[in-house]
């Protein structure tokens, strides 16, 4: 069953109108109403291409936080075979906010690390709801230092809030852990590709970003913090939170004119959570495209082509 947001109640009405046509046809041979099916089902899917086509930053932060929408696990699932995951940061423990180890996607070989939100309450809470603390930072580090070594190239899902801000992750140096993550990043020898799959949020997005080819889904975002946070400082209020999306230019969209990210992958008709599948086929293809060109440069090359894409922006 599909949940609906706010903005998309008009399809709702009409889905469940659709869906009460059908049950009618169902139980009475008698009627013959698939030709008012028909013309409903083509208003509806006309609507909700019209409304995603027109969508508000803010409308794409709440598709962007679907409780529906694929998380990594889902994109294990569906995109790379042979996942071996690997765990602890091999100084203070297991962190299951961030997720890592060795895959295939296709023929290829990679490390791939990402953000893991849960879906359901039990596994939101062991995941954290995707926020990582420093062990799991460290974690990325030590799965990144590998791939280097190795000469896997690196694949990474972004999908967090922002980084666990708890007194003890503080404790235990969360904003020096983030820091390493994004040196790692930028200091590898290997191709490394990292695409923003929902949320984009702050530092905590930034360790696991920093690659030579940033992607983002279609309705992800990205920012250096929630409208909501913003909105709290600025006008102290989260009411104002639609505005600050506004303003804070947090869409694939406007990334992509100001430079912050290299490419946009389409999501299907209504947002990946519509259909995970299509949406995992596409992303599958994007990174497999990404990582053919970059394919044989040579890890000073690769360094230059960070630095380079990471100085650009906002010059």
């Amino acid at each position: 069953m599909i949940s609906y947001l706010e903005f998309e109640k008009p399809v709702a009405a009409l889905e469940a109108r659709i869906a009460e046509l059908r049950d009618t046809a169902a139980s009475s041979g008698e009627l013959d109403i698939a030709a008012e099916i028909r013309r409903l089902e083509t208003k509806s899917a006309d609507l909700l291409a019209n409304t995603y086509r027109t969508l508000t930053p803010w409308q794409k932060t709440q598709v962007a936080r679907h409780p529906a929408r694929p998380h990594f696990r889902d994109y294990v699932e569906r995109m790379f075979t042979g996942f071996m995951p690997l765990g602890g940061d091999r100084l203070y423990g297991e962190d299951q906010a961030i997720i890592g180890g060795f895959a295939r996607l296709g023929d290829r070989r990679v490390m791939l690390i990402g953000h893991e939100k849960g879906h359901d309450t039990h596994s939101r809470i062991r995941h954290n709801f995707g926020m990582g603390k420093p062990e799991g930072y460290r974690k990325a580090v030590r799965l990144m230092e590998m791939a280097d070594r190795f000469g896997l190239p690196v694949v990474t899902l972004v999908d967090t809030s922002g980084a666990f801000p708890g007194v003890e992750a503080e404790e235990r140096g969360q904003a020096e852990a983030i820091a390493r993550s994004t040196e790692a990043c930028l200091a590898l020898g290997v191709p490394m590709v990292a695409t923003i799959v929902g949320e984009g949020g702050s530092g905590g997005a930034v360790a696991l970003a920093s690659a030579e080819r940033v992607l983002m889904l279609e309705h992800a975002v990205y920012s250096v913090i929630s409208p909501e946070g913003c909105a709290s400082i600025l006008w102290r209020t989260a009411e104002k939170a639609p505005e600050a999306a506004e303003a804070m230019k947090v869409t694939a969209q406007d990334l992509l004119t100001l430079g912050v990210i290299d490419r946009i992958v389409p999501e299907p008709v209504g947002g990946a959570h519509r259909d995970a599948a299509a949406a995992c086929t596409a992303l599958s293809a994007a990174i497999g495209e990404e990582l053919d060109h970059l394919a044989g440069k040579t890890p000073d090359a690769l360094r230059a082509l960070r630095a380079d894409r990471f100085l650009r922006i906002g010059a």
